[in-house]
Formats: C-alpha cells, sequence, structure tokens
C-alpha cells in the first residue's frame, strides 16, 4: 500500500478557514468491527469530530472534520490500529463543521463493488501521482475511465475521460466486462487509467480490471482530490469541481470550497442556473425530482425545511446535537451555525 499522508499544520489564523477535513482509506484485515466501530464512535464524540467512517473486514474509509488539534488526535488513534501505521489521508478546509452528527458503521466492504475475492493490498493497478497525470492521459493510446457515478461526474471531470453512466459503483464490473472490446480496441498498445475522489474505488476498480486480465492498469494516486491539491491550475486538465460527500458539496482547484449547492429532497448536485428555476424550492424540490415526488413528501419536506431554519436562528442543530467551539468561532456573528 502507497501512503500519501499530509503533514498537519499548525493551527490557523488570520483568515484561514477554522475546520480540518480528512479523507481516510486504508486496506488491513479488522477482526473485531463491532469493538472498532465503539471505539472510534467515542473517541470523535470526545474530541468534537463529525462525520462518517466506515469499517469492515477488509479496513477504513470515511471523511472526518473537527478541530486540527482533534484531528491530530483521532488520527493517532486510527494510525495505532493493526496496519494503520500507513494510513492514506488527505487534507481540506471548510468554514464550519460540513457533518451534521458522526456516524461509524460496520459494512461489508468499504466501498462496495459486490465482487467477492478482491484484495487490493495483493493485486491493485500501478499507482501514478499527480505530477504525472497528465503526461499518462495525454497520450492518445491511453483509455482514461472515470469510475465514480454519473451525478458526481456531471460536475466535473479530466478532459477526454470516459464516463460510464453508473449509478452506483456495483455497476461498474457489468459496464467493464460489457465495453471492454471497444475499450481495448480504441488503442494500438491499450493502457487504462482510471481515477476517481480520493483514490478507493480505484484500488478495487484497477484491482477487479487486473483481475479480468488486464495488465497495464494505472490509477491516479491520491485521487482527484490529491491532484487539485498538488497541480497547479493553469496546468491542470480537470475541468469543473469535485463532488465531495458533506455539505460542502464540491471543491475546486486547490481544495478551495466550491460553487454548487445540494437538493435536500433528492441530494442531486445543483448549480446557480438550477437553483433559478421556478422547481427549485430550498429544501423541499429542484428541476431533478420536482415531478418525481409526490404532493406528501413535499409537504414532509417543507417541515423538515421549516424546523432546519427555525433551529438555525436559535443557534441550535434540528437534530439536538451541540456545536463545537470551532464551528461557533467560524460565523462571523459569533453565532453557532452548521453548514
Amino acid at each position: 500500500m502507497v501512503a500519501i499522508v499530509t503533514d498537519l499544520p499548525s493551527p490557523p489564523s488570520g483568515g484561514a478557514l477554522p475546520i480540518r477535513v480528512a479523507a481516510l482509506y486504508h486496506f488491513t484485515p479488522f477482526a473485531d468491527c463491532a469493538a472498532l466501530r465503539t471505539q472510534l464512535l467515542e473517541a470523535c464524540h470526545k474530541l468534537g469530530i463529525r462525520g462518517i467512517l466506515l469499517v469492515a473486514h477488509e479496513g477504513i474509509n470515511g471523511t472526518i472534520a473537527g478541530t486540527d488539534e482533534a484531528i491530530g488526535q483521532i488520527l493517532d488513534i486510527i494510525r495505532a490500529l493493526p496496519g494503520c501505521a500507513d494510513l492514506e489521508v488527505k487534507f481540506s478546509r471548510a468554514p464550519a463543521l460540513p457533518f451534521h452528527r458522526m456516524k461509524v458503521r460496520i459494512k461489508r466492504e468499504i466501498v462496495t463493488m459486490g465482487v467477492p475475492g478482491l484484495d487490493p493490498r495483493r493485486d491493485v493497478g500501478h499507482y501514478v501521482p499527480p505530477a504525472q497525470w497528465n503526461t499518462l492521459i495525454s497520450d492518445p493510446d491511453t483509455i482514461v475511465i472515470d469510475t465514480r457515478n454519473d451525478y458526481e461526474v456531471a460536475i466535473g471531470t479530466f478532459r477526454g475521460a470516459i464516463d460510464p453512466g453508473t449509478r452506483s459503483f456495483r455497476e461498474f464490473p457489468q459496464w467493464f466486462r460489457d465495453q471492454r472490446a471497444a475499450l481495448e480496441a480504441r488503442g494500438r498498445r491499450p493502457k487504462i487509467a482510471m481515477f476517481c475522489t480520493g483514490g478507493i474505488r480505484c484500488e478495487k476498480a484497477t484491482a477487479f480490471v487486473r483481475a479480468e486480465g488486464v495488465e497495464d492498469v494505472f490509477h491516479l494516486q491520491g485521487g482527484i482530490l490529491k491532484y487539485l491539491e498538488t497541480v497547479p491550475e493553469p496546468e491542470s486538465l480537470w475541468d469543473g469541481e469535485c463532488f465531495v460527500f458533506d455539505q460542502r458539496v464540491s471543491v475546486g482547484h486547490g481544495l478551495k470550497p466550491g460553487t454548487l449547492d445540494i437538493c435536500h429532497a433528492c441530494r442531486t448536485p445543483l448549480s446557480a442556473a438550477d437553483r433559478a428555476t421556478p422547481e427549485y424550492e430550498e429544501g423541499i424540490s429542484c428541476p431533478h425530482c420536482k415531478s418525481a415526488r409526490t404532493e406528501a413528501q413535499r409537504r414532509r419536506y417543507a417541515e423538515r425545511e421549516r424546523q432546519i431554519q427555525l433551529a438555525d436562528r436559535r443557534g441550535t442543530h434540528h437534530l439536538g446535537l451541540p456545536l463545537p467551539t470551532a464551528a461557533r468561532q467560524a460565523h462571523p456573528c459569533g453565532e453557532d451555525t452548521d453548514q
């Protein structure tokens, strides 16, 4: 396993965003997931961390957010777990906590593909550092595949990349099997280069493709997030923004918070143009789901939105969770806020 770890800087000063977001994953065998879940959940609650962690017998995956000190402490705890010394972590910043609560879930897979027998620790594609990625994907013999879901690809991807049009990662194996002959016919000596948000889906996607008998398989080391963090924008072959699984919705070059919002009814990323349509009602509907929701559903969404707005005015959270000090300090008026 190749690790990409960015050292935690000193606490922010001046106008720096106060919340540190850590996206992490690691493949390593865990024997007792229930005990691990309890340990991590208690530690995160004690440190005021929010986000989601998935644990399975194959490893750990997730995104969490908190103060610099809190994130440093929880990462020390995770790295002390068996086999996790080389934990893969990518950092970014946010103006406020981008999660409502903390969840630790036990899963069959830390990223669900549904293909038994795959072991990314044993057989994975060639890692390509972000600095070398442009050269690889600019080669006309390279087949570039975006392994993310359709709603993620819709807001940004690498130039020339193939969009499989999948709605879940479980669909990727069948898509590849159906398209393999056509994909391989595109190159004289075909090379397959794959990428995803943080790298974890490509660990399994490249292991799967190699298990299917394809040898020249590559993937972007550290994922899109590491590329956007380290490759200067003038040199970038990335167009658009990168979807992230928290309330920031998306990030851009330099991992700066993006411009997109999200529909609270259907979870589809929304542009400014989407929000300007008559179908958009904050918290209730958008152009992508207005016709697909019943009147009863819209009434339920409207009540949920009303409760959120009431909680915001009270300086509390509509789920009844306290806000850590850093989140309160992030509000320009010193009031509680939760993103």
